[in-house]
């Protein structure tokens, strides 16, 4: 237990001070980026410190494994530089066992990341990117005009004339009905169809349907058994394009089930859901990579575990970038290209630490 206290001691500080000074970076790089703009613009100074406050969280959650990865690497080399592991390798204590509540910490950390993206980044940035796009005069129409979405798998088409956002309201709406063959059924006109969040269903003002006998279109009435199918989401008539990256969970599967539904290409989209989930695992890989480089030097410490928490972070990112790249043009699929750098990261630090001296 002593152990435990001791090395949370050591490496606390140095995590709080790594991820305040990663953050305080992007911060300040992203505030560089458009100062010149800012100024241009006169932008009121509480503005752009509301946007700085707003892209806190986004800043932390980049800012973490980083931080994780140079705090687990500069303490290790400092106790190695300082034969203080040499002393605990002596009384029988082995590498792992030292390191073990690391990571523990490593895992709470990754769980703790995916939710705090969910529930807290993904807020505040898109509160931040409003803010900025307003005090830089960049305007964003979610509104849209001739919309044709195509859903349930071909099953279901929506034409409607116009889609008001603020009101989440479809105008002129043609919903054609199709059997699995992709044969016209039913066809129903609603002048107005209103989205009701409860039941999530398009809600329709006096709905007309007409029903295809085989030769021509009849009158019938309105079949409740169709309008309970129209749960298609309001976000899919937005005219903006969902990113799934600027979205929670709940959110991105709406959109990749649309995509599902529609019969439209959805690898790229899932991949980058699976990368949600995926990604926190990242504060794992990095304290366990770290555990198998230590003892590595014991000069420059300071630098060296600088230079390898940017390193191994990048490599990882690298890495990554080219699985999702292979998952969106097909030739692996979306689970592996957001999972397998997590795998191989892993089983590379597996390695690492059999070869550490303990």
């Amino acid at each position: 237990m002593k152990l435990i206290i001791y090395i949370y001691k050591k490496i606390f500080p140095i995590f709080l001070g790594s991820v305040f000074f990663f953050s305080l970076v992007l911060n300040l790089v992203d505030l560089f980026i458009n100062i010149s703009k800012y100024l241009q613009l006169q932008a009121p100074v509480e503005s752009v410190l509301k946007v700085m406050e707003l892209y806190i969280p986004k800043t932390m959650w980049y800012s973490i494994p980083m931080g994780m990865l140079f705090a687990t690497s500069f303490t290790l080399s400092d106790l190695y530089a300082n034969n203080e592991l040499e002393a605990l390798f002596a009384s029988g204590v082995s590498l792992f066992r030292f390191t073990f509540p690391l990571l523990l910490l490593s895992i709470a950390l990754s769980f703790g990341m995916f939710y705090f993206e969910n529930s807290v980044v993904v807020p505040t940035y898109e509160k931040k990117v409003e803010l900025q796009n307003k005090i830089l005069n960049i305007k964003t129409v979610a509104d849209n005009s001739s919309i044709i979405v195509i859903s349930d798998n071909s099953r279901i088409v929506y034409k409607a004339r116009r889609y008001n956002d603020s009101q989440r309201r479809l105008e002129d709406l043609y919903i054609v009905f199709r059997n699995d063959e992709k044969i016209l059924e039913d066809i129903i006109y609603s002048r107005r169809a209103q989205w009701q969040e409860e039941k999530m269903l398009w809600e329709l003002q006096d709905p007309v349907q007409y029903h295809y006998n085989g030769t021509s279109l009849e009158l019938v009435a309105a079949s409740s058994g169709l309008l309970t199918r129209l749960d298609e989401s309001y976000e899919i008539f937005r005219k903006n394009t969902v990113e799934i990256e600027a979205v929670n969970t709940k959110d991105a599967k709406i959109y990749i089930n649309h995509l599902k539904k529609a019969g439209l290409p959805y690898q790229e989209q899932l991949s980058v859901y699976y990368k949600k989930y995926s990604f926190p695992f990242i504060v794992f890989i990095v304290v366990f990579l770290s555990i198998g480089l230590t003892g590595k030097t014991k000069k420059n410490v300071l630098l060296i575990s600088l230079a390898s928490s940017m390193g191994a972070c990048v490599l990882f990112y690298v890495f990554q970038m080219m699985t999702m790249l292979l998952a969106k043009f097909g030739v692996i699929s979306p689970f592996m290209g957001a999972w397998f750098p997590v795998i191989v990261f892993t089983a590379l630090s597996t390695i690492l630490l059999g070869f550490s001296r303990t």
